[in-house]
């Protein structure tokens, strides 16, 4: 028998399979060939993202139904401060970009896109639809991250290796699995309508990394005048 998070991502299941198994960016990432240029635009444009994604976490807290829920928005506040954000500051360095450049980094239209998309959800939907719109991201990340280790072409000190490293690891698993049980708890109160609204928002958030990783690949900026 399958939970809510299941359901979410079987109703989802090609655009979940395009973003998280196909993206090019994704496959190259494993295989070790993705261009220096590409991961650059990439740390910098979700080092913006994740400001916004750690401010969407702090009102999940605030609207979660219970102290043990409010203590796990918080572990996963916490990962994404002061590891997940270090992470991207320290790769960043190796690459001669200051903290203070990085976050004066202009963000582009799939980050502000998705970044808008989060944010509204957190205001305006429930714990049900916010859970739901953050639910990709967490679980796609993790998926990419043991995938690319059993498969990964890269030398152990390449940027590659590392980033999918620092995606690899116990805790951040551990994080996905609380997330997708409280997504499976919700699913199973929610009414009608609280359902397809958490599909909705699970469905654009999918549509969304997919559309992140393309805007690393492409390049993507704004058009000029």
């Amino acid at each position: 028998m399958t939970g809510t998070s299941d359901d979410l991502r079987a109703a989802c299941a090609t655009d979940w399979r395009r973003a998280h198994e196909e993206h090019p960016f994704v496959v190259a990432m494993g295989e070790g060939t993705l261009s220096l240029e590409r991961f650059q635009y990439f740390m910098q444009q979700d080092y913006l993202f994740l400001i916004d994604y750690a401010r969407v976490l702090a009102i999940a807290a605030a609207k979660s139904p219970d102290l043990a829920a409010m203590g796990h928005w918080a572990s996963l506040l916490d990962e994404t401060l002061n590891s997940e954000m270090e992470l991207h500051r320290g790769f960043c360095a190796d690459f001669g970009i200051t903290v203070e450049q990085l976050e004066a980094t202009e963000p582009t239209p799939a980050t502000v896109a998705y970044t808008d998309h989060l944010v509204r959800s957190a205001y305006d939907g429930d714990i049900h639809e916010l859970s739901a719109a953050l639910l990709p991201c967490q679980w796609g990340y993790d998926e990419v991250g043991r995938s690319l280790a059993k498969v990964l072409k890269a030398p152990v000190d390449s940027f590659h290796a590392r980033w999918v490293a620092g995606y690899n690891v116990l805790e951040y698993q551990e994080l996905t699995t609380w997330l997708r049980m409280f997504v499976d708890a919700l699913g199973e109160t929610a009414t009608d309508r609280q359902r397809s609204r958490m599909l909705s928002a699970f469905r654009a958030s999918t549509r969304y990394e997919y559309l992140f990783w393309d805007a690393a690949w492409n390049l993507q900026r704004w058009p000029v005048n």
